[in-house]
């Protein structure tokens, strides 16, 4: 809408702000995005390797299930310590840390020939990556304010569709050079995706800065007006919400969101998993770049849930029930994906279902970032996330386990369709537990003048 000549002129401290995150978001999330690409791709590229892997190896479904889950078990125990020594010492020194480890295990599931090999390099790897995700949420409130973190999350959220939208035909690709140079093809893909993650690692160490003070491409009043606003509101969390970490691992709001959490990523890595294996079902094929091309399409359409839903909600305010309707239409499609015998509504109901639990995320984790504040929200996100880990582990047991009791290879996404759907419940019930959505909170004149100097080991 054009503004009139009797206007009064904006304030300069909001345009001032929006300006700066809009740059920050230019410099930061194209990378984070790319880390979590290869993060995501290293995490489940097991679902495109699990045929070949399992006739090279000889593993059952069961062992399979176990190894693909046992990696959380790994990530959820060193999540919490893996934050606070992120919020110590910096992102550039950890993050770096943990990408180089963690494609360097994955590069070593190429020669995964046995299933106690197995199982140690998944759960090795669920130890180097600990951190990594919670680390990059936390990050995220040192640089953009409440008011547009949502849509901040929503574009680093992009990471999971894009691994799969290029990861997918990439992995079918790499399976299919079987042979070559006397390795399988799931062993080439293990190697070439784990070893790009060591290389984004050591980048990572050059190009991130810890906090907005250390950022040579911002100037004086940049950094005053990001210091200023997020400074206001981690002094209104302090003052509302736990005060430590332990405080904060036994609140009952966080306790609260980590079920919900723990319900969402159960619905992801039921699917993420399979995904490949039931792709190729549709199709009537074995995996590779065909069937890969073919699971990237439900990713595409996660891709633009991830950027538009986020988006309504930053500009309407509104978290608790856009995310409850995300998730439950997610669980919805989950069960249709099984209950259709159509191969095309099928697909279409996956990616419904990949749409809903992408993009209901970024709106989750305006929660516990509007809520904690310092080193209790670096060990309350880790938490959050470490439980919600375990989901990544129950998920594909549970979905073996129902498959067997009810004699129906439908039974285990039909118990994910309805863990879903609880999840939107979930939503439903953070008003009564007192989470309310995130409120604009911008720099005091004051704070515009000059930035504060303070050391990441000193922030609160």
């Amino acid at each position: 809408m054009p503004i009139s000549a009797t206007a009064p002129p904006a304030s300069p401290a909001p345009a001032l702000l929006d300006h700066t995150v809009a740059k920050v978001t230019a410099r930061l999330l194209p990378f984070l995005l790319l880390m979590y690409v290869l993060a995501f791709l290293d995490r489940a590229n097991i679902g495109f390797a699990k045929k070949a892997f399992q006739v090279d190896t000889g593993l059952s479904d069961a062992a399979f299930a176990l190894g693909a889950g046992i990696f959380f078990i790994g990530y959820a125990l060193f999540e919490i310590p893996s934050n606070l020594i992120m919020h110590r010492v910096g992102a550039r020194a950890w993050m770096c840390r943990i990408m180089v480890t963690w494609g360097l295990i994955s590069a070593a599931m190429a020669f995964a020939h046995t299933e106690t090999a197995f199982y140690w390099l998944r759960f090795l790897l669920g130890v180097a990556e600990a951190g990594f995700f919670p680390g990059v949420i936390l990050y995220l409130t040192y640089w953009i304010p409440a008011h547009a973190r949502g849509r901040a999350m929503g574009l680093f959220y992009f990471g999971a569709p894009i691994a799969f939208i290029f990861g997918s035909p990439l992995s079918g690709l790499l399976l299919d050079l079987h042979g070559a140079g006397g390795f399988a093809g799931w062993q080439w893909m293990f190697l070439v995706e784990g070893l790009l993650a060591s290389v984004v690692g050591v980048w990572a160490f050059w190009y991130l800065d810890n906090r907005p003070n250390d950022a040579t491409w911002l100037t004086l009043e940049e950094k005053a007006a990001l210091n200023g606003a997020i400074g206001a509101e981690e002094a209104s969390k302090h003052a509302h919400g736990p005060k430590s970490v332990l405080a904060a691992l036994s609140n009952p709001k966080l306790l609260y969101l980590c079920a919900i959490y723990f319900l969402i990523q159960m619905s992801v890595y039921g699917v993420v998993f399979y995904l490949p294996t039931q792709v190729a079902g549709l199709l009537g094929q074995k995996v590779g770049f065909t069937v890969g091309l073919v699971t990237a399409i439900p990713w595409v359409c996660a891709l633009a849930a991830a950027y538009f839903i986020p988006r309504y909600s930053d500009r309407t305010g509104e978290r608790r029930v856009p995310a409850a309707l995300t998730l439950a239409v997610s669980g919805i499609g989950i069960a249709v994906s099984v209950a259709t015998p159509s191969p095309f509504i099928s697909l279409l109901a996956l990616c419904v279902a990949a749409a809903g639990f992408i993009a209901v995320q970024p709106l989750f984790w305006t929660f516990p970032t509007g809520y904690l504040a310092g080193a209790a929200a670096a060990g309350g996100i880790a938490l959050v996330n470490s439980l919600g880990a375990l989901g990544g582990f129950v998920a594909p047991n549970v979905k073996t386990w129902a498959e067997g009791a009810f004699a129906s290879g439908a039974a285990g996404l039909y118990l994910l369709a309805a863990t879903t759907v609880l999840g939107a419940l979930l939503f439903l019930g953070l008003k009564a537990m007192g989470l309310s959505e995130p409120e604009r909170i911008t720099a005091s004149p004051d704070a515009l003048r000059a930035p504060r100097a303070v050391s990441p080991q000193h922030q609160p």
